[in-house]
């Protein structure tokens, strides 16, 4: 099918089960962030499963063709999985700088970076056992890891990006075990420090991808909108992306308004297409999205193009959110009749 949907990983979740305020107001935190939580358990599992149904059928209804689990169970993309590792002292946080320049709590590495145990596998099989769609689930990747930790351990960073890249390996190859039909790994930092992404980020992103059979995404952004407001026009680090092992890459060009020539230079891969603008609370009109979505396609082929919005969805209010993925899908159905 040409034109498929999808989100980029995360919907909004509702205001009953966390602090929308709160978590609004700070940075996405890097270590575990409780307090953002309106139940505690015993309730709050089951408080996230049942805003995980709500997420995966407002993805249904908007028609999506392809779903994920909304990251409901998550403080923030990355935090679910790095804090669940070995090597760091939560108990004692470090500081890093976030990608806008601001310090913030991290994870602190202590000792050899180890995954001890499965850590999505469940939200997928929960996410599977609940939809008949194709299904999606998000993993942060290694470099953009490694930048939000301070690293007390490891002699140098190539040493720890490639302990978080196996640790990383592992989660995806057991989520394709577990029958995910994408997992996308989260790379935000690859644009954020493109330096460091040159010199040792590409090639753990590939150590995390070695051996792994299964459609993978890397996603690489400039921040949320809610956060990071200015946009540049262009990425710092992308035609590098063609020398990924994966088979997908997400880039986001509707609030940047990104000169998409630099798509043709990803090769044959596949690329979602950020085309929904996550700083308008405006709902775009389906000619809007399909007119961003024209433009990639002056630079790769139709059969190339997947439909996302530009980021994570989690900060926009929930009926804006569910608006913009309807465009979105109407778009792709106009698109299809255009090019089928």
């Amino acid at each position: 099918m040409l034109f498929p949907t999808t989100i980029v990983g995360s919907f909004p979740q509702p205001e009953w089960l966390i602090d929308r305020a709160k978590l609004a107001g700070r940075f996405p935190p890097r270590v575990r962030a409780k307090e953002l939580w309106r139940l505690q358990e015993p309730y709050l599992s089951q408080a996230q499963d049942d805003a995980t149904l709500l997420a995966i059928r407002f993805q249904e209804e908007a028609g999506l063709d392809i779903v994920s689990d909304g990251e409901i169970r998550r403080e923030s993309y990355s935090n679910r999985f790095a804090t669940a590792l070995d090597g760091v002292d939560l108990d004692n946080p470090g500081t890093a700088l976030d990608r806008s320049g601001h310090p913030n709590p991290v994870p602190r590495i202590v000792g050899k970076i180890r995954r001890k145990h499965a850590v999505e596998v469940g939200d997928l099989q929960f996410l599977k056992k609940n939809t008949t769609r194709k299904t999606k689930i998000t993993v942060p990747g290694p470099f953009t890891m490694l930048q939000q930790a301070q690293n007390d351990f490891y002699k140098s960073e190539e040493e720890a990006a490639q302990d978080y890249a196996d640790a990383v390996n592992a989660e995806i190859k057991d989520l394709f075990a577990a029958g995910a039909d994408v997992v996308q790994i989260d790379e935000p930092y690859m644009q954020a420090r493109p330096e460091k992404a040159r010199q040792y980020g590409l090639a753990a992103l590939n150590r995390a991808l070695e051996g792994v059979q299964g459609t993978t995404a890397v996603h690489i952004c400039f921040g949320y909108a809610a956060i990071i407001h200015v946009r540049p026009s262009g990425y710092s680090f992308l035609p590098e992306m063609r020398g990924c092992k994966c088979k997908q890459v997400s880039v986001e060009t509707a609030q940047s308004k990104l000169d998409t020539s630099v798509l043709a230079e990803l090769g044959d891969k596949q690329v979602m297409v950020g085309c929904i603008d996550l700083n308008d609370m405006n709902v775009e009109t389906p000619d809007v999205v399909a007119g961003r979505i024209r433009k990639a396609l002056k630079h790769i082929k139709p059969e190339q193009v997947i439909l996302a919005p530009d980021c994570g969805m989690k900060y926009l209010p929930r009926e804006v959110a569910q608006g913009k993925l309807k465009a979105m899908v109407e778009a792709a159905q106009l698109l299809r009749r255009e090019y089928g």
